[in-house]
């Protein structure tokens, strides 16, 4: 039985702050959230970018700091349509994008989520329509050359063909993600450092306090 990708997280009284634990850190630090710098509480906030950019990792790390259920949009795919990623490509990509539209507008509908998207749901333009009406757009963006250092591609169906594939596809899609994105984070540095600048972000640029 697989489990569900929702990943809910207990909810919080709203004027009570948001913290986590910075790890790692010289001396113990936490940022501290109001939940009143989030845009709404009710939008969704929505990860998009190359396979291996880090949306998952990042998704997780971003629902635990707010609170929000994080849903990885290809765990839910395999799950509703009882099928893997790979079953559904080895029919045809098509077969595997209607899939993802399906899985999309079902999202959509939504609220209060962090979502992590798959690579290529920018392919689809109707996709992204969905995806703003209830939320906000976030581009993961990763120097192809950090993917390919520590992204086992031969695990993605669409990299399988090798390495040489992240450069091809991340040419090819630049453009569609920063269309698509309300705003753009660079993933370079430290898993804490792009996790600052996400909060940054999702909270209008008002920078989280140090304790």
């Amino acid at each position: 039985r697989r489990t569900s990708p929702f990943e809910p997280l207990e909810p919080i009284e709203p004027a009570e702050p948001l913290s986590f634990a910075i790890k790692g850190a010289a001396r113990p630090e936490r940022l501290i959230l109001s939940p009143f710098s989030q845009r709404s509480i009710h939008e969704n906030i929505i990860l998009i970018g190359m396979p291996g950019c880090g949306k998952s990792t990042l998704g997780r790390r971003l629902a635990e700091a707010l609170h929000r259920s994080f849903v990885d949009a290809d765990t839910y795919l395999e799950e509703k349509e009882g099928k893997s990623i790979p079953e559904l490509f080895a029919v045809s990509e098509d077969c595997f994008r209607d899939a993802e539209e399906r899985t999309i507008e079902a999202l959509a509908k939504r609220e209060s989520l962090v979502i992590a998207t798959g690579g290529g749901v920018v392919k689809r333009a109707v996709n992204i329509e969905r995806l703003k009406k209830t939320g906000t757009i976030y581009f993961i963006d990763r120097r192809p050359e950090d993917i390919v250092g520590d992204v086992e591609v031969g695990t993605r169906p669409l990299l399988a063909e090798g390495s040489a594939k992240v450069y091809t596809l991340y040419h090819e899609r630049i453009a569609l993600y920063r269309k698509a994105s309300n705003e753009i984070v660079v993933n370079e540095g430290s898993l804490e450092s792009v996790l600052k600048k996400l909060l940054a972000e999702v909270t209008d640029g008002e920078r989280p306090l140090l304790v």
